[in-house]
């Protein structure tokens, strides 16, 4: 995905509160629903929009699909911002 997507999807402070509890294991769309205070429905759009920006991916197991973090996407935004800065 583009830079554009990942950036516009680190912009939401739920996302990135999503990615926060990814980043100690998966998790299934319930489980992180458990910490916010929000519709399911709003929890799915979310993870939809990291999916997208490749930020996560998503397995299914049975009836349920579990999400993790996606670093390699993570890594290559690090690496652009240090080549930006100049070091």
């Amino acid at each position: 995905m583009g830079l554009q997507n990942t950036l516009r999807a680190l912009a939401d402070p739920v996302r990135r509160d999503i990615l926060n509890l990814l980043k100690k294991g998966r998790l299934s769309a319930g489980e992180i629903g458990e910490h916010f205070s929000i519709t399911g429905a709003a929890i799915s759009r979310h993870l939809s929009v990291l999916k997208e920006a490749d930020l996560i991916r998503d397995t299914r197991e049975g009836k349920f699909i579990y999400y993790d973090i996606n670093a390699s996407v993570l890594e290559e935004i690090m690496l652009w911002i240090r080549d930006l800065k100049g070091e």
